[in-house]
């Protein structure tokens, strides 16, 4: 018999796994990128300004949902380290263009085969239904969460029901 006690704690559950999911491979795969000389954060951020070839600062703040301050100090620790450089725009010297360095380069060269591998070896434990399942599951919650955002931009929605056991 099902009630809403149950289903309840079944959302918290499941939110409570993906957290906790998330948290680990998170932890895991830093650990394993700190061996490089770089954190997951900063090798996140360093392979997106590397596919873009070079981007502002509200570029990633859009990119990573950071706020601006966080971005700020991220890039200034990845410039002091030799990472990225800043360079202004030959027609808006107010705005900076953020590239990697080739030692950035260098760094993401050696992570990308890190970061293959361990997702190599964390999804090997499904077959290709369940992958194909996982990822098919991931997206609904993703249409959900897009959902729920857009609800909560609407005027005067005071909807603060934080039952989802998301937090």
């Amino acid at each position: 018999m099902s009630n809403s006690f149950t289903l309840a704690s079944e959302n918290v559950e499941a939110g409570e796994a993906l957290r906790d999911f998330y948290l680990t491979s998170q932890r895991t795969l830093n650990r394993l990128m700190a061996a490089q000389g770089a954190s997951f954060a900063k090798t996140k951020m360093m392979i997106f300004i590397h596919r873009q070839g070079k981007v502002r600062s509200t570029d990633l703040v859009e990119a990573f949902g950071f706020a601006p301050r966080t971005i700020t100090e991220a890039v200034d620790a990845m410039e002091k380290d030799g990472l990225v450089e800043r360079v202004a725009d030959v027609t808006d010297r107010r705005v900076k263009h953020i590239s990697l360095t080739a030692a950035g380069v260098e760094v993401v060269q050696l992570t990308e085969p890190i970061r293959k591998r361990f997702t190599d070896q964390l999804f090997e434990v499904l077959d290709p239904a369940e992958k194909k399942q996982l990822a098919q599951l991931i997206g609904r919650l993703n249409v959900r969460l897009r959902e729920l955002g857009e609800e909560g931009d609407e005027p005067g929605n005071n909807n603060n029901n934080n039952d989802s056991g998301c937090t």
